[in-house]
Order: structure tokens, then sequence, then C-alpha cells
């Protein structure tokens, strides 16, 4: 069985590499497809080299722009490589246009997809994200739900039950793998001058928060005002889109060191020694969740309801007395939840029911 693994952004890359080292293990006939949706180094090709991934066969370029170029343009590179390549399925993880591109792509080849964190869901159609997963699922043949909740909502939705496998979340897998990694080639905290448990961590890009001007400033007179009730160090390594808003509507913030994006292993050593953690990413709060790090989401939904219900994650928007209200909520929180994603065997699950020795 040939396998085309289609990835394109940072997220992708992690939640992938377990999927990618199971082909590995088993000598299997796969190739990976990069189209290049996150497109400055940092943000793409360091990943791979750092967690010691081999380079996507293809990488199409797509780089930035509109929605609708962007998709489509990765929609008509991708069509043309697997015309080229006549793989039997195509992988996809997430939510971006990548990869809706690639389920719609392989989908019209009639070429099996598979969808890796299959149901999750916002109920925001305003986030391009929910669009990309709702329709994503409705073209797959294989969908590999994280959760129970996920499986849940996908029947809901009429899905065919045979169709879903409840995997865990390949987040797991790969916050245990590549912590291994980091501390044999990373070494972020000694480097910057920090202590575990001693600073905050902060991530925020996503299109509804940064592109607004009042709920990025109020993201950011947040922070502020967590810095100044705590006295902590708050550190924000800053996504390029994020830095250009904040250029371009002129904000400020009070304490707060921003830094440049890192790579994910420093990014993850960061991660496991944060005393909390504030972040509008899906893929973080549940890696906070999986390292018992508290954490405050700057969104008013999430498509991880999980992290909420076992009391890793609480959501506070981008109302700055709320941010903080969040901050002093979960600083207070034991560290004792349990992990709702699994195992950390997804990436086993999901190669071993493509070809067929289903678990």
């Amino acid at each position: 069985m040939k396998i085309c693994i289609i990835l394109g952004t940072r997220p992708e890359i992690i939640k992938m590499s377990p999927v990618i080292r199971a082909c590995d293990d088993r000598d299997m006939d796969y190739f990976t497809l990069h189209t290049g949706q996150h497109y400055s180094y940092e943000m793409d090709r360091v990943f791979f080299e750092e967690m010691e991934l081999p380079e996507a066969r293809y990488n199409l370029d797509v780089g930035s722009g509109r929605h609708g170029g962007q998709t489509g343009r990765m929609l008509s590179g991708i069509e043309e490589v697997l015309m080229r390549e006549k793989p039997d399925a195509v992988l996809v993880e997430g939510d971006t246009n990548t990869v809706l591109a690639g389920a719609l792509a392989a989908s019209k080849l009639h070429i099996n997809v598979g969808h890796v964190e299959a149901g999750l869901r916002s109920y925001d159609r305003r986030m391009p994200e929910e669009i990309n997963r709702v329709l994503t699922d409705h073209i797959s043949d294989y969908l590999f739900a994280p959760t129970m909740k996920a499986r849940d909502n996908l029947l809901i939705e009429g899905i065919d039950e045979a169709m879903i496998s409840v995997t865990g979340n390949t987040i797991v897998d790969a916050v245990y793998q590549n912590l291994e990694i980091a501390e044999r080639k990373s070494d972020v905290l000694k480097h910057s001058r920090l202590k575990p448990k001693e600073y905050f961590l902060v991530t925020a890009h996503r299109q509804e928060n940064v592109d607004v001007k009042a709920r990025l400033k109020g993201i950011l007179d947040g922070l502020s005002l967590v810095c100044r009730e705590f006295s902590t160090p708050v550190i924000f390594p800053v996504h390029p889109r994020t830095f250009k808003k904040i250029e371009e509507f002129g904000l400020e913030t009070d304490g707060v060191e921003m830094i440049r994006p890192l790579g994910f292993l420093e990014f993850l050593q960061l991660e496991a020694g944060a005393k909390l953690v504030l972040t509008d990413s899906g893929g973080v709060q549940e890696e906070t969740c999986i390292l018992k790090v508290p954490c405050v989401t700057l969104r008013d939904n999430t498509e991880r309801p999980e992290t909420a219900m076992v009391g890793a994650n609480v959501l506070v928007g981008a109302d700055p007395e709320k941010i903080l209200d969040g901050a002093r909520t979960m600083i207070g929180r034991k560290r004792d939840w349990k992990n709702p994603f699994g195992d950390g065997r997804a990436g086993e699950r999901i190669v071993e029911i493509m070809i067929g020795e289903k678990v």
C-alpha cells in the first residue's frame, strides 16, 4: 500500500511525526508532500530537521495569501503530484487549508482519504478551521477520532460508524517522542536564563484574534495585567502574523518579553517548564494538558473541550480582566488531572488501520 502524507504547517508536522515514524518502522511505501503553507524557514523546514524526520519529497511552496487563492493553488499542485505518484491513500491531519485541499484533491481522484484528528468541533463557522474540518470529515474514508467526544460529534452528523476509529491523539505520541529528542538537542531554559516553574509562556496567532485590533489589544493588555500582578517573566515567541499586526495597529505591551519564533523542541521545553501557558492554539491546549501545565485559552470557544472538562484549561476570550482572572484561577489549580487524549500509540494504530491490521 502506497500512502501520501500531506502537511503544510507546524502543527501538522508535529502531529504527523508519529505517523511518519510508524511508517518508517514498518518499511512502508509512503512519501510526504509539503504545501509550504507556512512559508518561513523557522515555521516549516526546521521542524523536519529538529525531529529527525525525512525531508518531504515534494514542496509546493504555496506560501501565504487569501484563503481562496491559497487553497486553489494547493489543490492544483496536490492534484498534479497525486496523478503522478498514484498513491492508494492520502493522510491529512487537522483543520488547515492544506487539509481541505489535500482531502478534496484525493477525493476527486477517487483516492481514499484518512483524516487524522477527525470529529473536532468548535461550532463556530466564523473560524476558517471549523469549515475546513467539517468539510474534510465529510469527504474522508477513514476518520481517526482522537476521543470518544470527537467520535460522537461525527455520529451526530450522520457519518457511518464503520468509518470511524478512536485512536487517541497523535499529539500524545509527539510530546513523548519529541521530549526525548529535545533533551538531547536543546537547553533553551539555560540559554534564556529561565528556571522551571518561574515563568509564563504565551502564544497567539489565530486570525480572529490578531486580525481584529480590539481583540489583539485586549490580549496584549491582559498580558500586561498578568505581568504586573504576578511579577513573573512572561515569554511570548511572536508568530510573524502576530508581529506584523502588532506593528500595523501600533500596539504595545508592558513587561512582556517578545522573542523570535522558536523551533518545536525549544518551544516544547519552554512549555514543559512553564508555570502557566496562555494561548489561542488548539495544539498547545492539548500539549499543556498532557504535560500537566495549567492553560488559559485566549478564545471564546474551543474544539478541545476535553482540556476544560478535566480541569487543565479555562477559556477567557480577549477581555483583559477575564485573562487576569483566568491566570489567577489556573495558577492555583492542582496538576492532578487525567490526560484525555490517549496512551501515546495513536500513530501506530492509524498505520495499522490503514494497512488492514485493525486493532
